[in-house]
């Protein structure tokens, strides 16, 4: 007979038992459970609900039954709905009549927010170190690489001569920004909703603030009836996690054009690449192939839950029983992404010589020399003009802005005088960006700073949270 089963004449029907489980899912959430169950029965017994034998009982064979799951010697019961029934079920067999007394001022409705909120907030801080991790690899080959010039591209054309470091930089601040956004969604994920019960909270003399202290909440949730239908939290996480997963993918599309035979500028790693069944000359990058396309499982786990959630009325709907797999998924797919990730990063080769001539070999300097003119007082219209016409005379000539003789660039301006040589360098045309945030060293070296902070004092938050 189900735990709920008084008012009910017929037992459920197989397929209709097959079809509403959630176990398979939730069975994962077994030590936030019994953790919250412990809080739950430690506040009972203070507050003089339930009595200290009773407590001690129920501790004693919840204990039990987390080492049992533990060491998969727990037996899960198909009939059972979800995690919570199962050990409940479980712990009245265990303890007798006094396991029935755990369930006393709660509903399944703030229990499994309850162990979603646990679960998640441990998660966050796991994806956060990950992405402290990955940040420290894209960092450390920036400072290894401050030398290397390859150019820029916008619309995937030679653009502007760059830093490397500058390049990778600029993943490291997208990074920054996702551990930032993870942050703020912890911040949303630590209330305790326990309490609340179904959706009208409880008569019984409880003491929500105790059992947030036990469980190391923040805070306790502000109205019963949110509290039990509230998934923002999980919507928060997807969509922060979705972005990361958006990171990964622009950067492991880089690293498949880079590694082409077109451009050559990097080669990854043997253990992080795949061959062909039938070309033995072929060296795929699969594993950036692999993160860009399960990016789109991210959002598709967040499409779901949103659809899930998007025209549900007050307060708990059987409808968000379904958040788990999406939850799930979502932590799994970016976790997995972001591990790989690091090892095929760390061990990425690049190829500064083919980079180097990459910029040389094109008109990546044309800015430069515009510039230039501007500050010998032309209109940087009139300058754009100039130098374009001075392309096309390359284009013509098929050689570079470099190999033109002075003569030929004072016939388009008589303000070009020999400096522009020095102009023209590529070096120089990178070092020259002195603008904060730009490519130039003295920049990057502030860029260096501020990340030197930030990877700091984040990973005091994370110390901070695992203590908790």
């Amino acid at each position: 007979m189900k735990l709920w089963g008084g008012r009910f004449e017929k037992n459920t029907d197989k397929l209709v038992e097959q079809y509403t489980s959630s176990l398979n899912w939730d069975k994962r959430l077994y030590q936030y459970d019994i953790r919250g169950s412990l809080a739950h029965v430690a506040m009972l017994a203070k507050c003089g609900i339930i009595t200290d034998d009773e407590a001690e009982k129920i501790r004693d064979g919840l204990n039990q039954i987390f080492r049992e799951i533990k060491d998969n010697q727990f037996v899960f019961d198909p009939s059972d709905e979800d995690i919570h029934m199962s050990i409940e079920r479980a712990l009245i067999e265990k303890v007798g009549p006094s396991g029935g007394k755990l369930h006393t001022a709660r509903s399944r409705n703030d229990q499994v927010v309850l162990d979603e909120r646990m679960y998640l907030k441990d998660e966050i801080t796991d994806i956060i170190n990950s992405l402290l991790n990955l940040q420290e690899i894209i960092f450390s080959a920036s400072e290894d690489k401050k030398e290397i010039i390859l150019p820029g591209y916008t619309h995937l054309q030679r653009a502007q001569p760059v830093l490397l470091a500058h390049h990778l930089m600029a993943y490291f601040f997208m990074f920054q920004r996702d551990i930032e956004r993870l942050v703020c969604c912890y911040k949303r994920t630590d209330v305790m909703p326990l309490g609340s019960a179904a959706l009208a909270g409880t008569s019984f003399p409880i003491d929500r603030e105790f059992v947030a202290r036990q469980l190391g909440f923040s805070k306790i949730s502000e109205n019963s009836m949110d509290s039990v239908s509230d998934r923002d939290f999980i919507v928060e996480f997807i969509s922060a996690v979705s972005l990361v997963m958006v990171h990964l993918s622009k950067l492991s599309e880089e690293i498949i054009l880079w590694s082409s035979s077109e451009f050559q500028f990097v080669e990854v790693d043997d253990a992080y690449a795949t061959g062909s069944s039938i070309m033995p000359q072929k060296k795929n990058a699969d594993v950036a192939e692999l993160v860009r396309s399960k990016t789109g499982k991210v959002f598709g786990n967040l499409v779901s839950l949103l659809t899930t959630l998007k025209a549900l009325p007050l307060a708990y709907n059987r409808d968000l029983q379904e958040d788990k797999e999406n939850l799930f998924g979502a932590v799994d797919t970016v976790k997995i992404s972001l591990q790989v990730f690091c090892g095929m990063l760390k061990t990425l080769k690049f190829n500064s010589e083919k980079m180097k001539k990459a910029a040389e070999n094109s008109f990546v300097n044309a800015t430069d020399l515009a510039d230039y003119l501007v500050l010998k007082g032309l209109p940087f219209r009139q300058a754009h003009e100039v130098v374009g016409r001075l392309v096309k005379l390359c284009l013509d000539k098929n050689c570079k802005l470099n190999d033109l003789s002075l003569e030929e660039m004072q016939s388009h301006s008589h303000l070009i005088d020999e400096k522009v040589f020095d102009v023209l360098l590529i070096g120089n045309c990178v070092e020259s960006k002195i603008s904060d945030g730009g490519t130039s060293s003295k920049s990057l070296e502030k860029q260096f700073v501020q990340s030197r902070e930030f990877l700091e004092e984040t990973k005091k938050w994370v110390e901070g949270k695992r203590k908790t």
